[in-house]
């Protein structure tokens, strides 16, 4: 396929209600979406689509959406179609690999460019990954609530009652034994419970490991992501002694990082999110290096749209992403989604089955969201 041209979409979104984390609280979601236009073999034009999930400020990791319109219109998009020519999403990384870091704007155009190669030739993403089912078990990521563990009893209870099959409840200094201790106590052991730390935690302080020593003794399925992200020798030391299987998020960004803090001990769960390893690609393979030493994987969320969502279920959907995946439906967080909507059927999302993602903007539904088109 040979790619003719690229566009950036900059939209807004309101969350049905406020996401809030030990990094900050966000009300709605300013969302880069990357479209390519290419040219199938019988010269039909052919689009597709990647969502950018940089959050809007660099309070996840380094990355954020202003920087990453700025490198995917000043460099990355330009390194893509200088040499002109047939383009796979395959060739992406060779031709970007000059260039350093921006994971989630180089996840967002390899994307883009899959999406645009499948529907030339009328195949999913899902078959073209090789997926080993049509449905994926279905976890929801639930935020610090402004009304405190009374509203986190309440928003979990309505979860179960749609059917979710893993509660994942995010946690920071403060907010953690005295919630998850009432959840269990509500819920019970039959409720799969983990919870997200995302980074908050200081190894070095007595108060933040009593913390986190007292949330082991509850039966979580995983801790995710105590320490900070370059802390691997921490959640090492700790992960030894802890009974509760401790699952790393923002310290891999590569299969080598994976391989890494496998061998060091530091986690024996890994979470994979296509935009923080910087595409699909990168994320079959930390698949295959975990698998190879006997680490299971599940599929990460970062509040996408629909765009998003049906790359992550594709992935979800083939072998060895076994553990429910944060593929929660579109109306967790959206009233409307830029797409068709992803639906909770007895605790799971269906794998979309149409060319490509399987998913495209609905043009009223982006027309009202867009904000700002930045080329193209």
């Amino acid at each position: 396929m040979a790619v003719t041209a690229v566009d950036l979409v900059r939209v807004v979104m309101p969350l049905v209600q406020p996401f809030t984390t030990s990094f900050g609280r966000q009300t709605e979601r300013t969302v880069l979406l990357v479209r390519v236009r290419g040219d199938a073999a019988d010269d039909t034009e052919v689009v597709g689509w990647g969502e950018c999930v940089t959050p809007a400020a660099p309070v996840y990791s380094e990355e954020f959406t202003d920087g990453a319109a700025l490198v995917l219109r000043d460099h990355l998009v330009p390194a893509l179609l200088r040499r002109g020519g047939e383009v796979g999403a395959e060739e992406v990384g060779t031709r970007l690999r000059h260039l350093h870091g921006h994971r989630m704007a180089r996840a967002a155009l390899e994307v883009a460019v899959l999406d645009a190669q499948l529907r030339a030739v009328d195949r999913p993403l899902a078959e073209h990954l090789g997926a080993v089912r049509d449905r994926v078990p279905a976890g929801v990521s639930v935020g610090i609530p402004d009304g405190g563990t009374h509203a986190l009893l309440e928003q979990v209870a309505g979860y179960l009652d749609q059917g979710y099959l893993r509660i994942k409840v995010k946690i920071e200094p403060g907010f953690d034994l005295a919630p998850v201790t009432a959840l269990r106590e509500s819920f019970g052991t039959e409720c799969a419970l983990q919870v997200d730390a995302n980074a908050a935690y200081d190894a070095g302080d007595p108060d933040h490991l009593a913390a986190l020593d007292a949330l082991d003794e509850l039966g979580l399925e995983m801790l995710e992501q105590p320490f900070g992200p370059a802390r691997l020798r921490d959640h090492a030391r700790h992960a030894a002694r802890w009974r509760t299987p401790v699952c790393l998020d923002e310290s891999i960004h590569d299969a080598a990082d994976a391989a890494d803090a496998i061998a060091m001990g530091a986690c024996r769960i890994v979470n994979v999110k296509i935009g923080r390893v910087g595409g699909l690609a990168e994320a079959v393979e930390i698949r295959d290096r975990c698998r190879a030493a006997g680490v299971p994987v599940w599929c990460g969320g970062m509040l996408e749209t629909g765009i998003g969502r049906a790359a992550n279920v594709a992935l979800a959907a083939i072998e060895g992403f076994d553990l429910p995946a944060d593929t929660s439906a579109s109306n967790r967080y959206w009233s409307e989604d830029l797409t068709e909507p992803f639906h909770l059927l007895d605790g799971y999302l269906e794998v979309p089955t149409g060319p490509g993602i399987g998913r495209e903007p609905r043009p009223e539904a982006l027309r009202d969201a867009e904000v700002e088109r930045l080329f193209g």
